[in-house]
């Protein structure tokens, strides 16, 4: 009874909230509410998947993704070529113009790809100290040179976008992070934060003018108002159904549910100090087996997840389909911690967002309680993304639950980022919070840097998969996600989601 009072007080909520705004909505062609605001305009300062897909309708980089196998596909170059080891060659499109008129050339790359290095503006820290220079040939062709050999350097071109150099350079640092200026499928008009985002279609767009005219897009972060929202008419679609809503969205005949298998794993990170009870491999295992992950995607998934094995997805280079979950057995578990001499168990920290993936918090608890049962009392360290992130890339934690998919697809740069031991100079190991380290994984992973070829580099890249998971186990994996959506029936909207889960309304039509 509870619930439905609540229920019906978000409803009456999201009427008032939206009913302000009627005339704007009737002449949008499409209102969106969406589970994650942007933090800025700024296409560098925000390396988020939540951020980027903001960034993706303002901008574009010198290649995209495409169709809902995430395709790469040619944007701002035409074509693309590795030169040698170290080189990579781009042959730009000509007549593609800025927002605001200006040409794109040449310097707009060199400017753009400088610029990642700049930490007051950018978090694509990595990618700028990956790269030594930028030669630019003519205004339409440049080559990037990379300080050691990135197999995958071609493939995360869709997820650095290109910045205008005049006016970026010429204005206010404060402007630049609110006033998009790209030459993206549209054009912001307007940005209140925390209430909407509106943007026009970019008449003069390079691939044409998208179908959608204008779009307004309503972040809401919480669940219940989405929902509210979806259900009053007042938004078309709703991104980040939340599991708990979803059977009300299937039997509302005026709704109907788009999903798809999400690429994002969630797992457990954890280090392997000496001296700590996890360095021992036998209580790695032990906490693995521990686990009900079954339980844990139907109580708390609701059924909306599936159990993982490893951390790349199928359409990962390196994903490798022998790899099978321990089983869920508890007493094994109990027996290999009396073997490594924690019969009595051990206390650890167990820390996580709590705003970033599908039940987060509530998957940490179970994960605990499952743990208790094996004797190790975990304390709960859940907190904001905000805070917690951070701490991951500080490499501060010693065990905690993050989510993981690779943009480009391959699963030697996700090792680079989230196994490789901790080196601050290379940026690599920049997400290991937890200092896992181990010199066979470096070794074998390293090794794959020079390996071109997509087969060859898959069947390595399958063999260093098996050591992580396998026999290491450098990770403790749960479940792959699922992205779910809703939209209204009856308004001829044509949607398919992305891999990346990015909203990009160039792809979109009513």
């Amino acid at each position: 009874m509870k619930k439905t009072c609540y229920l019906l007080i978000a409803i009456a909520v999201a009427v008032m909230v939206f009913a302000s705004s009627a005339s704007v909505l009737a002449a949008s062609s499409l209102v969106v509410a969406q589970d994650t605001p942007p933090r800025m305009m700024n296409p560098h300062g925000d390396d988020s998947d939540a951020g980027l897909q903001y960034m993706a309708n303002f901008f574009d980089g010198l290649l995209q993704r495409k169709g809902p196998d995430g395709t790469l596909a040619p944007a701002l170059a035409e074509r693309w070529e590795r030169l040698d080891q170290l080189s990579w060659k781009f042959y730009l499109r000509k007549g593609v113009k800025f927002h605001n008129g200006n040409p794109f050339t040449a310097a707009d790359v060199k400017f753009s790809f400088e610029r990642l290095s700049n930490p007051d503006v950018s978090e694509f820290i990595n990618t700028g100290k990956s790269i030594t220079g930028v030669e630019t040939l003519d205004d339409f062709t440049v080559v990037i040179k990379t300080k050691e050999p990135i197999p995958w350097f071609a493939n995360n071109m869709h997820q650095v976008f290109i910045m205008d150099k005049e006016s970026t350079e010429s204005r206010d640092s404060g402007e630049v992070m609110v006033k998009p200026i790209g030459t993206g499928a549209y054009k912001l008009v307007e940005w209140v934060k925390g209430s909407y985002v509106r943007m026009e279609a970019n008449a003069d767009y390079w691939e044409g003018a998208p179908p959608l005219k204008t779009v307004e897009i309503r972040p809401v972060t919480e669940s219940s108002t989405r929902f509210a929202a979806l259900v009053s008419g007042q938004v078309d679609i709703v991104t980040g159904v939340p599991v708990e809503l979803f059977d009300k969205i299937v039997k509302n005949p005026k709704l109907d549910v788009v999903s798809r298998p999400a690429r994002r794993s969630i797992f457990l990170a954890l280090n392997n100090k000496p001296g700590s009870p996890t360095a021992d491999i036998r209580v790695r295992k032990a906490m693995y087996m521990a686990i009900n992950e079954d339980e844990i995607i139907a109580k708390v998934m609701r059924g909306h997840a599936a159990p993982a094995a490893q951390i790349p997805d199928p359409p990962t280079i390196g994903y490798n389909g022998n790899i099978q979950r321990l089983k869920y057995d508890p007493a094994e578990a109990k027996k290999l911690l009396k073997e490594a001499g924690y019969e009595k168990g051990f206390e650890i920290t167990l820390s996580g967002p709590n705003d970033r993936y599908v039940q987060d918090a509530q998957i940490a608890e179970a994960v605990a309680k499952y743990l208790a049962k094996v004797g190790i009392k975990t304390t709960l360290d859940v907190k904001p993304k905000s805070v917690f992130f951070p701490e991951v890339t500080g490499g501060k934690l010693d065990f905690y639950l993050i989510g993981w998919f690779d943009g480009t697809f391959d699963m030697g740069r996700t090792y680079f980022k989230l196994a490789h031991t901790r080196d601050d100079e290379t940026g690599h190991g920049f997400f290991n919070g937890a200092n896992f380290s181990d010199p066979d994984i470096d070794k074998l992973l390293k090794s794959t840097a020079d390996i071109v070829n997509p087969q060859e580099r898959g069947k390595v890249l399958q063999q260093l998969n098996k050591m992580a998971m396998v026999d290491k186990i450098a990770w403790i994996p749960l479940h792959y996600q699922e992205d779910l959506y809703a939209i209204q029936k009856g308004k001829g909207i044509k949607f398919q989601p992305r891999p990346d889960r990015w909203m990009v309304y160039k792809e979109i039509s009513k």
